[in-house]
């Protein structure tokens, strides 16, 4: 925490000296407004038409320089969000900590910000910040100078102003996309400190634009990952997204399990990391994370349960084996309560909701279930909903362990694709052979004995 020399309270959150606004006008630039949203333009227009300062920010800016769509158009402006809201009918106004306002077209939302101003105005009081120096609360409104000096990296701190379709630059981001550098404003310790999930952004800026991360800014990485324990796991849970299903998601994860980022969101399976990179645990997670990648690239539908599922796999397997050493509990029941120990712990960190965990578990069970395949067994395990999500991770497994598990995915390749006659011949071959038969269980007798008295 960085401290005010005479006493023990923490700063206040910096102006920064390397702001200097340098205006790039429409001839010196490549933005045009045909490659602009309609509606975003409407917003922009609207604005502007009503005396108010609108321009177009952050990394739609940055990605239109570099020659790519954005994904989002993003508005900043010195109306507030009530004065934005009188404005327009589809306005909804959102958030606590981040007073914002959305436009909403249909499918289609324009966020609009109010320029955000500095902490120390107590005048504008609705800033919080926590011991460690982390911003919990920030409503504080300023002009489109302060506005600059609290984002985040150069490459973010640019505005395209609408009424004369110039680029504002306020921190040399243009010239840090022409050297692919990305750039923390201020000082770095500082603004991780303010909000650690700085850290990842860097990362995920740095692979999804193929960037380097500047000296200065990657330094503290390492060393202050651990703030990331301070982060609520309802918002890592969003960023993990972010980051693993961009369509970048195997080159990001070994990014950040260069600077001890991974480690922290995902400490259960960082237990079972190698220097090498070998262990089944590291193996299922490039694995799992290069056919997330392919399947984002060729437009295909991604789920997150599946991607959790198959990661923390590995370290379910390990603490079931515990299990049924310490407790002798069967394989399945193992399995089954190994599931709430892992998932239990997982959750701490990256809060996966219910409905994610509920599939996670549906995909484990399956893997008990499918080896099962005698009688009418295979035909029933085919109807369940989550039967090839189940599938197609038992088809991993075989990638990774070889020997039975590829064997039964083979099998279970060729039963989908049969028809019915040569189905009913793959399960009698089993039957002949005694495989795909369940262990019998002895049950427990639970029935009073009959006694003399009352038969």
């Amino acid at each position: 925490m960085h401290m005010n020399k005479n006493d023990n309270t923490p700063s206040k959150t910096e102006t920064f000296s390397d702001i200097a606004l340098n205006i790039i006008t429409r001839q010196e630039h490549n933005i045009s407004r045909k490659q602009i949203s309609d509606n975003a333009l409407k917003v922009l227009y609207r604005l502007n038409g009503a005396g108010f300062d609108a321009y177009l920010v952050g990394g739609g800016v940055r990605d239109l320089l570099l020659g790519q769509q954005p994904k989002d158009f993003d508005i900043a402006t010195n109306a507030t969000p009530e004065q934005i809201k009188n404005l327009f009918r589809n306005c909804r106004l959102i958030g606590r900590r981040f007073r914002l306002a959305h436009i909403m077209f249909g499918r289609d939302i324009i966020e609009v910000a109010t320029f955000r101003g500095h902490h120390q105005e107590p005048s504008k009081n609705v800033s919080q910040q926590s011991k460690e120096g982390m911003l919990l609360r920030d409503n504080v409104y300023g002009t489109i100078d302060e506005d600059a000096e609290r984002r985040d990296f150069t490459i973010n701190a640019m505005y395209y102003n609408i009424s004369d379709y110039s680029i504002h630059d306020y921190a040399g981001g243009n010239e840090d996309l022409n050297d692919k550098l990305v750039r923390l404003l201020g000082d770095p310790e500082t603004r991780y400190r303010e909000d650690p999930v700085r850290m990842l952004r860097a990362i995920r800026f740095a692979v999804k634009l193929d960037f380097d991360i500047e000296e200065e800014t990657a330094a503290p990485i390492e060393e202050m990952a651990t703030l990331l324990q301070d982060i609520p796991a309802a918002r890592l849970y969003e960023e993990s997204l972010k980051m693993l299903q961009s369509g970048y998601g195997l080159e990001t994860y070994h990014l950040m399990r260069e600077y001890n980022l991974f480690q922290q969101l995902f400490p259960t399976i960082a237990e079972f990391f190698t220097e090498d990179y070998s262990s089944p645990t590291e193996q299922m997670l490039d694995l799992v994370l290069d056919s997330t990648d392919q399947r984002i690239e060729e437009g295909k539908r991604i789920n997150p349960a599946f991607m959790f599922a198959a990661m923390l796999w590995y370290p379910l397997q390990e603490k079931a084996k515990q299990l049924m050493e310490t407790r002798k509990l069967s394989s399945y029941d193992a399995i089954m309560e190994a599931s709430n120990y892992i998932l239990d712990d997982q959750v701490r960190t990256i809060a996966i909701p219910r409905r994610h965990t509920a599939t996670i578990r549906e995909i484990w069970q399956l893997q008990t279930r499918l080896p099962r395949r005698n009688g009418k067994r295979a035909f029933r395990l085919m109807e369940l909903n989550k039967f090839r999500a189940g599938f197609d991770f038992l088809e991993m497994r075989g990638e990774i362990e070889q020997g039975d598990v590829q064997h039964l995915a083979k099998w279970w390749d060729t039963f989908q694709n049969a028809g019915r006659n040569m189905r009913q011949a793959m399960v009698a071959d089993l039957d002949d052979a005694g495989e795909g038969h369940p262990k019998q269980r002895r049950r427990k007798n639970y029935r009073k004995k009959k006694t003399k008295a009352s038969s």
